[in-house]
């Protein structure tokens, strides 16, 4: 199986984490200024939500779809191919205005397929998901061995994120935190700290890929991926729904916990062990790119610590999130589409791609040109 092809989208809106510090709804503390610089993003950027004035007013699916269909579209262009050649569509995503129906039933008809399409919805793998896409892709290319398959990853957060900080009138520092008396107390000012780290860590962007077993593109040999080595892992990083006690109303929980980065470096060590075996430490050391999941600078940080990755192997996942921002499962498209366009690969260079996050899962994935 080969990626043929790859192609990103972004929104047209652009912001710094200086711009949204100056409009951010209430004055943070210097303390948690820091730990959003701290964060390694610079710039990303967000699909508009305009405010409305209706208590209960709808979210537009429009910016999402428009961004789908521009990478799908321009991966579709590039492959020099046609809808009709595309015989499986995958749609992967995390947040979208439609809890049902999925993106991809709502792309289907926008893309211009055949409504008997072959499709299917990957919904909340996070930052695997584009692993995930690709095992799928391998499954139905085994039963259809001169097929295609679109594959769209959807990293567009901001349904999320920008919204849950509306009218937030303070943000405690972390270590005040620790020190309030209740754990209800603690548990409210930590669900707003980690909000505001959200709201400034996660960009917009949607990556399309054509998938095919010819003899072009980039070869994918092999994905691994592990999840819930210890049974509420699951609960280091999630998004959730919540009873507000109102008819018709629903709260969002979203939390981020202090220990991802240290199960990260555990969940990719046992994936990548699993995809390489004997081999894990001559491919670790000769391997020419890395691909890695832009979660923060802390994250990309201890994983080149850990897997003793020089600078440049990991270039293009620091210019990603410096310029994206976390792009949730799109992350790791975008990293790929940046190594593969700016990098002159030999025959049999390797690249190695990890993405790890809520689930809770790592996946590791062994690419050859």
């Amino acid at each position: 199986m080969r990626i043929l092809k790859l192609a990103t989208a972004l929104p047209e809106k652009e912001f710094s984490t200086e711009d949204l510090l100056e409009t951010f709804p209430c004055r943070l503390p210097e303390g948690v200024r820091q730990n959003v610089l701290n964060l390694g993003v610079h710039n990303r950027s967000l699909l508009d939500h305009s405010a409305s004035s209706d208590p209960e007013a709808i979210l537009s699916e429009d910016g999402l779809v428009g961004l789908c269909k521009d990478a799908c579209a321009e991966a579709i262009e590039k492959a020099e191919i046609s809808t009709g050649d595309v015989g499986y569509f995958i749609a992967t995503y995390d947040a979208n205005p439609f809890l049902s129906p999925g993106l991809s039933q709502i792309l289907v008809r926008e893309l211009g397929f055949d409504p008997y399409v072959h499709h299917v919805n990957a919904q909340g793998i996070a930052s695997t998901a584009f692993p995930k896409a690709l095992e799928l892709a391998g499954d139905y290319l085994v039963a259809h061995p001169n097929g295609h398959v679109l594959v769209c990853v959807s990293g567009v957060s901001s349904y999320w994120f920008q919204h849950q900080v509306n009218g937030l009138e303070r943000v405690m520092e972390i270590g005040d935190i620790s020190r309030l008396r209740g754990r209800s107390k603690r548990a409210a000012e930590l669900r707003k700290w980690v909000a505001t780290m959200e709201f400034f860590l996660f960009g917009d962007g949607v990556c399309a890929a054509v998938v095919t077993n010819g003899c072009e593109g980039l070869s994918v040999k092999r994905i691994v991926e592990v999840t819930n080595l210890r049974k509420k892992d699951y609960l280091a990083g999630y998004a959730r729904l919540a009873l507000s006690g109102e008819p018709f109303k629903f709260g969002f929980h979203s939390h981020l916990d202090k220990e991802i980065p240290t199960l990260g470096v555990e969940y990719t060590e046992l994936a990548l062990k699993r995809l390489l075996g004997a081999d894990t430490e001559s491919i670790r050391k000769t391997a020419r790119k890395w691909v890695i999941h832009t979660g923060s600078q802390k994250i990309l940080n201890l994983l080149a610590e850990h897997n003793g990755i020089e600078g440049e192997k990991i270039a293009e996942s620091r210019s990603v999130l410096r310029e994206h921002g976390n792009l949730a499962g799109a992350s790791l498209p975008f990293v790929l589409e940046k190594v593969l366009s700016g990098t002159n690969l030999s025959k049999g260079d390797r690249i190695l791609m990890l993405g790890y996050g809520w689930g809770f899962s790592a996946a590791a994935c062994l690419l050859e040109q």
